[in-house]
C-alpha cells in the first residue's frame, strides 16, 4: 500500500515532498508554520494579506497607525473613495514579512507567498503589482495566485528580473478557469510552473457559487489533466480541499497529481498564527457548525463556523486603518450594507448587518473564523485533555501523519504529560 512520500513533486529540476500548507491569511499560514514545510522538505506559504498589520505585529513597525492618522479626518464619511495606500509602504511593509522568513529558511523545500487578486486596495492593478514584485525583491521561491482570474498577473510582473526564475501558479477551480488564464497570458511565452485546483470542500473564501455541493475535485481534476494532455502542457497539478488524511492524498497522487495542498489539519498546531482560543473552538466544531455564507465582501461564496462572530456584527467600516477590500472606486460591499442600515436605523448607536462582513477588521482581529469542510474531525486527530480542551499538535507531527499513514490511519501525538 502506497503513502505520500512514494511519490515527489517536480517543479523544474528540483524533486520535493508532495505536500503543499496552503497560504491562509491573515498570518494564519505564519512564517513558522511555512518554515517547518520546507525545513522537512515540502512546500509552506506565507500570505500577503493585510500585511502592513502582519509587518505592525512582527517588526514593531507602525505603517497601521500611521495610515489611521492620516485619514482619521475621513472616519465618520460614509465615502471611502479617498482611503488610498503608499505603495513605497506596501513594498517595505510585503519585503518585511517576506525578507525576514526567507532568512530563517533550512531545508530543501520551498517557501511561497500566497497573493490575493481580491485585495483590490483601491487601486488593483498598482497595489498588486507592487505586492508581487516586492515579494519577488525580497527573495521568495515563488508566488501563488489566488483569489481571482489573475489574467493581467503575469504581465504585471514581466519585467522583473526574477518573472522567469521564481515559481508561479495558479488557483483554479474549474478547466475553463485555467484555459482563460492560459489564453490571456500566452503571449508572454511563461507558463505556469503549477496549477493549484482548489475543490468545493476548501476552507475559506470558494471557487463556487452556492451551488458548491453539486462538485466534486476529483471530477474538476480529471477534467484538468484531460485539458492539459488536449494540450500537450506537462504542469504540476496540486489537488486542494476536503484532503484529510494522507490517504486521501494518494488517492489523487495516484491519479497523476503532482502534489496536495492541505490546510485545515495545520491550524491546530502551534506553529499556527491563530490564537489559542480560537483553535480550541474549532476543535469543537461539529459538523452542523459549518456554514457555507455569502457575508463575504468579495463576491465569493465562504465557508466558515457557525459561531463566529463576524456573523452580524455591525461595526464601523476601518478602511482608514485597512481597507484592503476597496475596489477602484472605493466602494466595498460591506460599506454599502453597514450605510444602508445606519440610514435605516439613525437612532441606533449600533446596528447588526447581517449579509456582509467587514472582512478586514474581523479577520485582523481573528474574529472570522473560516474553515474546511472537515473541520469538524480536527477532534478526532488528538487527544481531550482532564480540562476539557484539546492537546495542540507540533507542524511536523501533521506533516509527517500525512507523508507516511496508509489505510485512512491517523497518528495521534504523544499525550502531554498530566493531561
Amino acid at each position: 500500500m502506497q503513502c505520500v512520500d512514494d511519490f515527489r513533486l517536480k517543479l523544474g529540476n528540483r524533486d520535493y515532498v508532495p505536500i503543499m500548507i496552503g497560504g491562509m491569511g491573515v498570518d494564519i499560514s505564519s512564517s513558522e508554520l511555512a518554515l517547518e514545510a520546507a525545513r522537512l522538505g515540502g512546500i509552506g506559504h506565507i500570505s500577503d494579506a493585510m500585511v502592513h498589520d502582519v509587518s505592525d505585529r512582527k517588526f514593531d513597525t507602525t505603517f497601521v497607525k500611521d495610515k489611521t492618522r492620516t485619514y482619521k479626518f475621513n472616519i465618520n464619511n460614509l465615502s471611502k473613495a479617498v482611503v488610498q495606500f503608499d505603495m513605497d509602504r506596501l513594498a517595505e511593509a510585503t519585503s518585511n514579512h517576506v525578507r525576514s522568513t526567507m532568512e530563517a529558511k533550512k531545508g530543501d523545500g520551498l517557501v511561497f507567498v500566497n497573493c490575493m487578486e481580491k485585495l483590490t486596495m483601491n487601486a488593483p492593478r498598482e497595489t498588486l503589482r507592487t505586492r508581487l514584485s516586492a515579494a519577488l525583491d525580497a527573495g521568495i521561491d515563488g508566488i501563488t495566485l489566488s483569489a481571482g482570474l489573475h489574467l493581467g498577473s503575469f504581465g504585471l510582473i514581466a519585467d522583473h528580473p526574477r518573472f522567469r526564475d521564481a515559481k508561479l501558479g495558479i488557483i483554479v477551480s474549474s478547466a475553463r478557469a485555467l484555459q482563460l488564464f492560459l489564453r490571456k497570458n500566452a503571449r508572454l511565452d511563461r507558463l505556469p510552473d503549477y496549477v493549484i485546483v482548489e475543490g468545493p470542500l476548501a476552507g475559506g473564501h470558494l471557487g463556487f457559487g452556492m451551488d458548491w455541493a453539486e462538485y466534486d475535485l476529483h471530477t474538476i481534476m480529471d477534467e484538468i489533466h484531460a485539458f492539459l494532455r488536449d494540450e500537450q502542457l506537462a504542469i504540476p497539478v496540486i489537488a486542494a480541499g476536503g484532503i484529510f488524511t494522507g490517504t486521501d492524498a494518494v488517492g489523487f497522487l495516484e491519479r497523476g497529481a503532482g502534489g496536495v495542498q492541505v490546510a485545515t489539519r495545520f491550524t491546530i498546531t502551534h506553529e499556527c498564527g491563530l490564537p489559542a482560543d480560537v483553535k480550541q473552538e474549532y476543535l469543537k466544531a461539529t459538523e452542523d457548525d459549518i456554514v457555507v455564507n455569502g457575508i463575504s465582501p468579495t463576491g465569493y461564496p465562504m465557508r466558515m463556523l457557525r459561531n463566529t462572530p463576524a456573523i452580524g456584527s455591525g461595526i464601523r467600516p476601518g478602511c482608514e486603518s485597512y481597507g484592503y477590500l476597496l475596489d477602484a472606486n472605493g466602494n466595498c460591499a460591506y460599506i454599502d450594507a453597514y450605510n444602508r442600515e445606519v440610514l435605516a436605523h439613525p437612532d441606533q448607536k449600533s446596528v447588526v448587518v447581517m449579509d456582509k462582513t467587514c472582512l478586514c477588521t474581523h479577520m485582523r482581529n481573528f474574529h472570522c473564523w473560516t474553515c474546511g469542510h472537515y473541520t469538524y474531525r480536527l477532534k478526532d486527530t488528538t487527544h481531550r485533555k482532564a480540562d476539557g480542551t484539546y492537546q495542540l499538535l507540533t507542524a511536523e507531527h501533521v506533516f509527517k501523519d500525512y507523508q507516511f499513514s496508509v489505510d485512512n490511519r491517523i497518528a495521534l501525538p504523544p499525550r502531554e504529560e498530566g493531561s
